[in-house]
């Protein structure tokens, strides 16, 4: 059976070459998928390049643990080092926000991802792509959690980004 998965895309390392060759990688893997628009924001946490974020909806049955490996393959291919700091440039970062509706720790992964609801980079891009799907713990979709939780002191902005190109 298959789950609606979505992922976080970040990079501020040749961020559209890394972004667009990410998506060429999730799309050969799982087919379809959709994307929110791009946004643009400063580094959080560190004194770095502005970052491209974004959120992609695959579809997989693919099982959580799984599904992480390829990610990670999918970062290293392009040039993701493991064993970095947590905040730090990217080349490439990919982190599954949500499986289906699934809670708790599954296969080593987290879920739902709690930066959902602590960072603009990944709350708006979500609430932008399925404003009415809804947080897996809370219930609230995610237009109404980005209403509700102040993330204003985050600055960012959309940004024009075509892919397929």
């Amino acid at each position: 059976m298959t789950q609606q998965v979505f992922l976080s895309l970040g990079s501020n390392i040749d961020r559209e070459a890394n972004i667009r060759g990410g998506l060429d990688a999730l799309a050969s893997q799982f087919g379809e998928v959709r994307l929110s628009p791009v946004y643009e924001s400063e580094a959080v946490g560190f004194d770095g390049a502005a970052f491209y974020n974004l959120v992609a909806e695959i579809r997989t049955g693919m099982p959580v643990g799984a599904l992480a490996q390829v990610l990670r393959d999918i970062e290293a291919s392009h040039g993701r080092r493991r064993g970095e700091k947590k905040f730090s440039s990217r080349t490439l970062d990919i982190d599954i926000l949500t499986y289906g509706n699934l809670c708790g720790e599954i296969d080593g992964v987290q879920l739902p991802r709690d930066e959902i609801l602590k960072h603009a980079f990944v709350l708006l891009p979500l609430a932008d792509l399925a404003p009415d799907a809804r947080h897996p713990e809370s219930g609230k979709r995610y237009v109404e959690l980005w209403q509700a939780l102040d993330l204003s002191g985050q600055k960012l902005w959309q940004v024009p980004f075509d892919w397929p190109v």
